[in-house]
């Protein structure tokens, strides 16, 4: 009743914290604070402001994650660390190198709609299908921030950005050397690498990391390794640089186990999942220009190529053959942007903005039925080509200080073609012709720290795989879904001891589309029209120096309104594997000199397994974890970190078509850390 009243009024109120520790520190310099919307998670620094592409121009409810909060984290994949933001919902499959994937407004993590735009250092990183296998490359302690932008109003970027987008940016820069060693449950060993050295106009970085860890569950093991080395050179009004990322995960899978076992032995193995598991290589090379052309006029360039080569052998249960699922993508493209402020005398401020970009994925998707891993049989063989071009505009309209308005325009186009090799056809793409997305946000500072504002956006989602193409039965052309959404809220700021914000949403789906996940085809289906809103609260306070508590809490409502012809009895039903509740908090204290204690904790209430919202709810689960560091000289650190510390009993569920099968999360687990920096 509460959402429906809000959103017939178009109103809501917001808080925004900063989930920190209690030395977080937001640096900016004063025109930052004007329609500042974002919620920060420890220390963000920031060096540059309205640069070409910066968020800094967008006006929605943006998220950061500190360098120092996640460096710090024990994970086995980078896709954890999003469970210290708010509002960000996880999907732990716990299965190797598929291990799972974060996601937001009330969309699910089950790689049949991905709605979030991966970037790594400002690189698309998402696979066809949506997934996000590049984050693999990237370990915790070569993290800088970690920028989420959520809604449907930013316009800079197209495929894929059905929700929002993430963009995780590496160390480059700096004179250092940053070691950090860490082992403890579950055999696990790691080691992290990080190196800056400048000299001169010359910035040199360096990443290499190891980890290993024999897993919670039986047949679980996991080997990663990742390589970087970041070279820029910067002569003032240009900086030019090169980016070279490398990173291979090997990993078993401990399967799925069924209702009956599920609570009996959470550690076990079926022998079915005895050759079950993969290896996923990543590489991910980038050429980087930013350019002062005048003094109000800058450029922004990138260039990349990405290759991923995924080999994956699968049995979901007793009752289906063993699959390997092999998926080789090469992935190039460009970006580019101009950032013009002119000066005008009856404006506070103006910014124009103009930019574009071209994706182009040259993609196999191969599958056979296996036993054991010998081939039995070929289920799919498929070589397809994607190419996304797409260009914006947008401008930054302030008439006064406490007034700014962000009108922005993106248009993309899609081309390309499908060969099933199986049967030697050729099938064309769907004409999906030229997509719009107008977007238009307002923000007003009535009063010095509160922030009132509110964004209108339209984004797109298309087929993936085959889903993308003219494939028989289908012989006429699908329309892209538009998913148009709305925003409004307040940002509350109080000096340093106090950040809040509130904010409730709105986003509908014209036709949403779904993968099919376990289908030879490698189609999609139809979800129908779908309605999603939400109201996202959070807020930080720092009553006394050296301690710092926060929370979050976010509700949201996912159903479909309008269902696919062929199954009209889902109108109005929820969409499966979405929380309606999420919620995090904590407490951070330096109780002495050289000593730190932090306390954290996040979940959320249960999911349905299926559209059809037949069957039991699962997926509730509330966990807390700890951390206690000692900085026993000025450079060197040692810290405990126990996580899960009530050692509840949780999972990822999903339903087969015939059984609801369970993927146990995590039992109590000890980490000790040594880290040393110079």
């Amino acid at each position: 009743m509460f959402l429906r009243t809000a959103t017939a009024a178009g109103v809501a109120l917001a808080l925004a914290p900063v989930l920190a520790t209690p030395a977080w520190a937001q640096r900016h310099d004063h025109d930052a604070d004007t329609n500042d919307t974002s919620f920060s998670v420890g220390d963000i620094v920031v060096t540059a402001r309205d640069m070409a592409r910066s968020t800094s121009n967008i006006v929605t409810s943006i998220d950061r994650l500190g360098g120092d909060v996640a460096q710090r984290q024990s994970v086995d994949n980078t896709w954890e660390l999003f469970a210290r933001l708010p509002g960000v919902s996880l999907t732990d499959f716990n299965q190797g190198t598929t291990s799972g994937r974060f996601s937001i407004r009330g969309f699910n993590g089950e790689g049949e709609i991905n709605a979030v735009k991966l970037l790594i250092d400002g690189v698309p990183s998402n696979a066809n299908d949506g997934g996000m296998p590049f984050i693999d490359a990237v370990m915790p302690l070569d993290i800088a921030q970690v920028e989420l932008v959520r809604g449907t109003a930013d316009p800079r970027y197209g495929l894929h950005a059905i929700a929002g987008s993430a963009d995780i940016a590496t160390r480059i820069g700096g004179n250092y050397l940053d070691a950090r060693g860490l082992g403890g449950a579950f055999g696990t060993a790691e080691g992290q690498l990080s190196a800056g050295v400048e000299t001169g106009k010359l910035s040199q970085n360096y990443f290499v990391g190891y980890r290993h860890s024999d897993g919670f569950r039986d047949h679980a093991g996991l080997d990663r390794v990742s390589l970087a080395g970041k070279w820029f050179y910067d002569w003032g009004a240009v900086r030019l640089g090169g980016i070279a990322r490398y990173a291979q995960v090997e990993a078993q899978e401990p399967g799925y186990l069924t209702d009956a076992d599920a609570y009996a032995d959470r550690r076990r193995s079926y022998p079915v999942s005895a050759t079950d598991g993969g290896r996923r290589q990543m590489s991910q090379y980038s050429l980087h220009l930013d350019a002062d052309l005048t003094d109000t006029l800058a450029l922004s360039a990138k260039g990349y190529a990405n290759a991923l080569h995924d080999d994956r052998y699968v049995r979901f249960s007793a009752t289906v053959a063993q699959q390997r699922r092999l998926a080789r993508e090469d992935q190039y493209g460009g970006l580019a942007t101009l950032h013009y402020h002119p000066r005008v005398a009856f404006l506070h401020r103006l910014m124009l903005e103009v930019g574009g970009d071209v994706q182009v994925q040259d993609n196999q998707s191969l599958r056979w039925l296996t036993a054991s891993r010998i081939i039995t049989s070929q289920t799919r063989d498929q070589a397809f080509r994607l190419t996304v071009a797409g260009g914006y505009a947008q401008a930054v309209i302030e008439p006064t200080a406490w007034l700014s308005i962000t009108p922005g325009w993106r248009f993309d186009t899609v081309s390309g073609n499908l060969r099933n090799r199986l049967n030697g056809q050729r099938y064309p793409i769907n004409d999906y012709g030229t997509i719009s997305q107008p977007k238009l946000s307002v923000a007003i500072t009535p009063l010095a720290g509160v922030t009132a504002y509110g964004n209108y956006g339209r984004t797109f989602q298309i087929g993936v795989g085959a889903g993308a193409y003219k494939v028989p039965p289908r012989t006429t052309n699908l329309a892209p879904s538009i998913n148009e959404g709305w925003e409004a809220g307040v940002k509350l700021a109080r000096g340093r001891w106090l950040e809040a914000r509130v904010a409730l949403w709105e986003q509908t789906a014209s036709g949403e589309i779904k993968r099919r996940l376990n289908d030879p085809s490698g189609d999609s289906d139809n979800l129908g029209a779908t309605r999603r809103r939400g109201l996202d609260v959070q807020v930080s306070v720092t009553p006394v120096k050296g301690a710092n508590l926060w929370g979050a809490y976010s509700y949201q409502r996912a159903r479909i309104v309008t269902p696919d012809p062929a199954t009209p009895s889902q109108a109005g039903n929820w969409i499966d594997h979405v929380p309606q509740n999420l919620f995090s908090g904590g407490v951070d204290v330096v109780p002495v000199e050289r000593w730190r204690v932090s306390l954290w904790g996040n979940g959320q209430s249960s999911y349905e397994l299926t559209p059809a919202n037949t069957l039991p709810r699962y997926g509730a689960y509330l966990v807390v974890a700890g951390e206690v560091a000692w900085r026993v000289l000025p450079r060197l650190e040692v810290a405990a970190q126990l996580k899960n510390i009530g050692n509840r009993r949780y999972e990822y569920v999903w339903y087969d078509g015939t059984q609801v099968l369970h993927s146990p999360a995590d039992s109590r687990a000890l980490y000790g850390s040594v880290r040393l920096t110079l």
